[in-house]
């Protein structure tokens, strides 16, 4: 059985964003579509890089290692961050800037 993918219905007309850019924005908004996800970028805009701990410590709520290291990991696999190893701590920085022009978007939206 053959399965469509949702690009077929996407058909090539007169756009002010190509294809491929609307599938990139598609997959970043995916990635960072969780409030503890995008509390990290905040923390990250104005200092970095930090390690896990450092990030919990930061957003303050009951943050878990494991589950902020779980957030962190889908975000680097996504390449909405990088990170540095050294020893044996993790440091993560964001790895395009660009991304923090969400928060513009939001401060403007009235949802």
């Amino acid at each position: 059985m053959l399965k469509y993918s949702y690009i077929c219905a996407m058909k090539q007309t007169k756009r002010q964003l190509s294809i491929e850019k609307l599938q990139f924005a598609a997959k970043t908004l995916k990635t960072i579509a969780h409030p503890v996800k995008l509390e990290i970028l905040e923390v990250l805009e104005t200092e970095e890089p930090l390690d896990v701990s450092t990030i919990c410590e930061r957003i303050g709520i009951d943050c878990e290692i494991s589950m902020m290291s779980h957030h962190l990991a889908k975000m680097k696999d996504n390449d909405i961050l990088s990170s540095v190893k050294k020893g044996k701590q993790v440091f993560y920085s964001i790895k395009n800037k660009q991304i923090l022009k969400i928060f513009d978007c939001l401060k403007k939206c009235e949802l």
